[in-house]
């Protein structure tokens, strides 16, 4: 049975990542939500209250970016998520009226369980005392939001073509707020035409060398906007932020900084539209970024050019197996790259976790075969 989850204000007030908390599910933000969100701009609450209101907005919009969210986007871990308009049309419960912001998110909560089917339950999500008991009320099954889950096994392991860039995470240990400093300092500060100028030594040892190389492409595409290295770099740049925020296991800072990446990246493949590395590279950060759909396609384009590019394999494996629970397509892939790599002792990471990724499938499909050749080297 598939469960839809319908948040209230309160829940993403508490947890602005709380969207991204259901995996394989939908996600549900009634319209009244969004409306009590936009009042914390100008109301006179916590500032804090206020910050998070915005950050919650901020991550809706990355998420609904590159599609509808009243048509429903993708999430990161497989999950849609939409928002949900109120039917004045039709009528209520007994109790229920449209004056009140609560009475319209258990509305919507309703004519969800009226719209849904016997194979789809929703549950209401919400830790308002008061909603909590007068939803059971009305028969809707009520959850309480906690921590949320982790990422997944798979999520933990998606890799990155022969790691040709080589760019180390503890580079990142600095604040990436001191690299946007000096970026805000340096184009506030440009010269008039004949004129150069430096970033302050003071500044500029602040930086690591990621994001002095950030900085030098950036300064290129201000003058050409189309330069395939600085295009290049700055999605490599972007790759790196995401994949550290990966580990952190912040979703919210992975969607952030893939959005910008995969922009990149397709700038670049504009110009250099047969490195299927760097087109592996973006699908990654569109599976990071929940759009699954863009992601196969994306890595099918790679495989088209080499059906035996290992970490395309790899990776739709990945996608496949955490993006769309896809469990017998994801174990062909993972078949496929232990045949690959399996003599290559170079592979040997790719290699043991591709082995551990198969006997987690087979552990879920119940899977008595003997096991795939090379398995246990």
């Amino acid at each position: 049975m598939s469960k839809v989850f319908v948040l209230d204000t309160n829940v993403l007030l508490a947890d602005p990542n709380a969207v991204l908390s259901f995996p394989h599910a939908e996600v549900v933000i009634p319209e009244t939500v969004l409306g009590e969100l936009d009042k914390l701009k100008t109301a006179r609450v916590d500032p804090d209250l206020r910050f998070r209101g915005r950050e919650v907005s901020r991550l809706l919009f990355e998420l609904g970016e590159d599609g509808s969210l009243v048509e429903g986007v993708d999430l990161p871990d497989g999950g849609r998520l939409r928002v949900a308009q109120l039917d004045s049309e039709k009528s209520l419960p007994d109790g229920l009226g449209t004056r009140q912001a609560d009475d319209r998110i258990l509305a919507t909560a309703v004519q969800m369980c009226q719209t849904e089917g016997p194979d789809c339950q929703v549950v209401l999500v919400t830790n308002d005392l008061n909603m909590l008991l007068k939803a059971q009320t009305l028969g809707i099954p009520v959850q309480r939001h906690g921590d949320g889950v982790e990422g997944s096994f798979a999520r933990r392991f998606i890799i990155r073509p022969f790691q040709r860039y080589k760019v180390p995470l503890a580079i990142l240990a600095i604040a990436v707020g001191v690299f946007a400093a000096i970026v805000v300092i340096v184009w506030s500060t440009r010269p008039t035409a004949g004129r150069t100028t430096a970033v302050p030594p003071e500044f500029e040892q602040l930086l690591t060398p990621s994001q002095q190389q950030a900085l030098q492409a950036l300064t290129r595409l201000e003058s050409n906007p189309d330069d395939p290295n600085a295009l290049l770099a700055m999605a490599n740049f972007y790759y790196a932020l995401t994949e550290q925020a990966r580990i952190q296991q912040d979703p919210a800072a992975q969607i952030r900084w893939s959005q910008p990446g995969i922009r990149y990246y397709q700038r670049y493949l504009e110009t250099s539209p047969d490195d299927i590395d760097a087109r592996a590279d973006q699908a990654t950060l569109l599976f990071y970024a929940g759009q699954t759909d863009r992601a196969i396609q994306e890595i099918g384009r790679v495989l088209e050019s080499n059906p035996n590019h290992v970490n395309g394999n790899y990776n739709l494996g990945i996608v496949l197996l955490n993006g769309r629970n896809d469990l017998k397509g994801a174990r062909t892939q993972f078949e496929k790259v232990i045949k690959l790599v399996k003599d290559d002792p170079d592979q040997h990471a790719v290699l043991k976790q591709a082995e551990a990724l198969l006997a987690q499938i087979d552990a879920s499909l119940g899977n008595s075969a003997e096991p795939t050749q090379g398995a246990t080297q």
